[in-house]
């Protein structure tokens, strides 16, 4: 009986905790979104024989506003800064992303974010650079603390003073909660062939000892729709310490996200990892 009440009071703190993070899932996927406002500082300047330190003055001040709008959450004046015709990887629009922006903002009142160039240069009359951004973010629900932390690489492209398009090339998005969060270790590759099989394992470091540990995973295509309704997962008794899957890529080159959920009555960690499935 003790057993019993031990493993329910778990369950109800697992499901608790599930359904917040459940819930907040597109919080990972609408922060990429803020890349363009962290990275602009260090843009790509106007030919390729200048360096990143000498930007053109028409982009420094898209930067300062960009960012000023963002610190402040006007969303009408960081969206001047986006073409009408704005595109990216997961199929955003202009549209699309002002609604994925508001529901990111609602959830997380603060987010640090930091951008380094890796590589830039001048197609055209566009200025494209690739970036590494890092996002840390914390939130407060009904006493409990979330805690974000993200790594997106991708390709940025602007025209007079407007993003206009973005790829994503790589995702890394880890949320925490609770008092002692599982840690992970999270084996998956970023690009594989199209049918290929490959594993996604995320994997508890820590002895689970009596604990019971729950847990969930999910691939799905990247969209813009997973943005603003993001998928629910249902939650599992976990045989082992951590989920071993092995996916077979599509037939058809994409991009997916692979997701999943470790919970203990102590804490929760859930991954998102993105896959490009290419050619």
């Amino acid at each position: 009986m003790k057993k019993f009440l031990s493993v329910s009071k778990t369950i109800s703190v697992v499901y608790n905790y599930s359904k917040y993070f459940l819930n907040n899932k597109s919080i990972n996927y609408a922060l990429t979104l803020l890349l363009s406002m962290s990275m602009l500082n260090i843009m790509s300047s106007i030919t390729k024989a200048q360096t990143g330190e000498n930007p053109p003055q028409e982009l420094v001040e898209a930067i300062t506003e960009i960012e000023k709008a963002a610190n402040e959450r006007n969303l009408d004046k960081l969206l001047e800064y986006y073409s009408e015709d704005f595109t990216n990887t997961d199929g955003l629009t202009h549209t699309s992303l002002s609604e994925a922006l508001n529901q990111m903002w609602s959830n997380y009142a603060q987010l640090r974010y930091t951008t380094e160039i890796e590589s830039w240069e001048q197609v055209g009359e566009q200025q494209v650079a690739n970036t590494v951004t890092y996002i840390r973010g914390t939130q407060r629900n009904k006493g409990r603390v979330s805690r974000l932390n993200s790594t997106l690489r991708s390709r940025q492209y602007f025209q007079n003073q407007q993003l206009v398009h973005q790829e994503i090339i790589s995702e890394k998005t880890q949320l925490t909660s609770g008092l002692n969060p599982p840690k992970v270790n999270v084996i998956i590759p970023e690009q594989v062939k199209v049918g290929e099989k490959y594993n996604f394992d995320v994997i508890a470091t820590e002895p689970l000892e009596d604990k019971l540990l729950l847990g969930a995973v999910i691939e799905e295509r990247t969209g813009s729709d997973r943005y603003i309704n993001p998928t629910t997962l249902e939650l599992e008794p976990l045989p082992a310490g951590g989920i071993y899957k092995l996916v077979t890529a599509p037939r058809l080159a994409d991009n997916h996200w692979l997701s999943a959920i470790l919970v203990r009555g102590d804490g929760i960690t859930m991954v998102t990892r993105r896959v490009n499935i290419s050619r």
